[in-house]
């Protein structure tokens, strides 16, 4: 791969770096906040590895001013992070201000350093008491989703101008209600399909409101800096044996149920023919209303692309003697593929992070070029998450020396790099993670972030991978300079 991570990057792009409100916060019940799903989850024995909760996290409520200045440090551009329902709205029941108040006070700390809030409004931390009334399954738990969105706007929509409404609705549907791995770790297909379609719903719902609310439908100028999208994680489905018609279908399925379930009713207002037939009998006819899909195909801004790996895929059943993918727990799960359970996915003789995935950079580069192709109205990407768990440590020196990550976020921007230069219109890069987190069903077993945290004493070191991206940051911010000057420097007519 050609390493061009440094060249002039598109005037404008947005270097970042992510994280979510259940992963990092703690403060699981100061404030007036209630239980999540993950705050109750996280109690059900085996569910979370070692028994691990969010319930001090890596304490970023308290240490909020703290951390806001290491992304200055690290040279940050913006910073992802998500509000959580169930401090906002605890049982959503009333708009807590406690907990707006956080939010207000992280959006000015972030504006006083110069780096761009960008919000996310649900990162799968529904409050408990609305899972206890059918949680996604239930169609009115949209309409209040539109509610509680509406009471983080009115707080911060003076200042916050990027608003995604659902990060990754793939995991809080079809993982979260299909195959139990996620909170609140149901295994029912019907479930699932429901869940994906009154999220859809809620996305739609939110972003019309907020559009109204905002002055941006009417085309109020007050409002003209305000953005508004979604953030899908997307895959390449990778047949096994591309000459194989088992594993093209197979490939099919999963494209459909991982992707185009999710990118095709908020772009075209539609699903896809093949999924309908390939669910039918499970449920998702049965939810969706007249109306909804215009609902849900809002005019977006931008989508945030989150992207880890592809998957493989096969038809065929792997041998018994198959080495599986790792799981956080012994927990008995369902699958997270309704109607399409008997695929399967073997492994590539590629290299793996340390939550078995494969690394494979092009495949974000041939992703991001893909979708350009195939979707002709697709408004601007932003990878809002890309990065990758290992298994790090401190050294002797106090430093972490975390080279595979720092390899794999460069060789992943160098990928990026390469979809611009193809024609992908991607204007923002932000790694996952700022930080160590609880990183769901695994707890604290597995390390995404660019900055180590101590479990126990909460001490944060900027590891290897933070100051290599520091790094990138800076040459690309140089880069642009250099090249604005030399623009400027042009006679007229040149």
């Amino acid at each position: 791969m050609t390493d061009i991570a440094f060249d002039r990057w598109p005037d404008g792009f947005l270097w970042g770096s992510a994280t979510a409100a259940a992963q990092i916060e703690g403060a699981a019940h100061e404030d007036g906040k209630e239980d999540s799903i993950w705050d109750h989850f996280a109690r059900i024995p085996g569910a979370v590895a070692h028994g691990d909760t969010p319930e001090i996290a890596v304490d970023h409520y308290h240490r909020m001013p703290a951390d806001v200045a290491l992304m200055k440090e690290l040279g940050l551009d913006s910073y992802r992070f998500s509000t959580s329902w169930a401090r906002v709205k605890p049982g959503d029941r009333y708009v807590n201000q406690a907990g707006l108040d956080f939010y207000s006070r992280l959006v000015d700390e972030l504006l006083g350093a110069g780096i761009l809030p960008w919000l996310t409004l649900y990162h799968w931390d529904l409050p408990q008491a609305l899972e206890e009334q059918g949680g996604w399954t239930n169609r009115d738990t949209a309409y209040r989703f539109r509610d509680y969105a509406e009471a983080v706007y009115d707080a911060l929509g003076d200042r916050v101008t990027h608003w995604t409404t659902f990060n990754e609705p793939l995991c809080s549907s079809l993982i979260a209600y299909g195959a139990g791995e996620h909170a609140p770790g149901r295994s029912d297909g019907r479930a699932a399909l429901a869940a994906v379609h009154h999220q859809h719903l809620a996305h739609g719902l939110a972003i019309q409101t907020l559009r109204e609310r905002s002055g941006a439908a009417a085309g109020d100028a007050e409002a003209a800096d305000l953005r508004f999208g979604i953030t899908l994680n997307l895959t390449n489905a990778v047949p096994d044996d591309p000459t194989d018609p088992v594993d093209l279908e197979a490939a099919r399925r999963i494209d459909a149920l991982w992707n185009r379930m999710f990118l095709e009713p908020v772009l075209l207002g539609r699903y896809p023919e093949d999924l309908l037939e390939d669910v039918a009998g499970l449920g998702l006819s049965d939810v969706i209303v007249d109306g909804d899909l215009a609902i849900i195909a809002q005019p977006l801004d931008f989508i945030g692309v989150n992207h880890y790996h592809d998957d493989n895929v096969s038809g065929h059943p792997q041998p018994a003697d198959a080495v599986g993918g790792l799981q956080p727990t012994e927990r008995p799960k369902g699958s997270p593929f309704p109607g399409s359970e008997h695929v399967s996915f073997p492994p590539r003789p590629l290299p793996r992070t340390a939550m078995g995935w494969e690394v494979n950079p092009d495949g974000l580069r041939s992703l991001l070029v893909r979708l350009g192709k195939e979707y002709p109205t697709l408004p601007p990407l932003y990878i809002t998450e890309n990065g990758a768990s290992y298994d790090d440590e401190v050294s002797a020196d106090g430093r972490v020396h975390d080279s595979e990550r720092a390899a794999y976020i460069r060789s992943h921007i160098d990928a990026v790099g390469e979809a611009i230069a193809e024609g992908a219109d991607v204007r923002g890069y932000f790694v996952w993670s700022l930080l160590d987190n609880f990183e769901w069903a695994w707890g604290y077993n597995k390390r995404f972030g660019i900055i180590r945290v101590d479990y126990e004493t909460q001490e944060r070191i900027v590891k290897d991978s933070g100051l290599e991206y520091a790094s990138i940051i800076e040459r690309a911010h140089a880069a642009s300079v250099a090249a604005d000057s030399f623009a400027g420097a042009l006679p007229a007519d040149a």
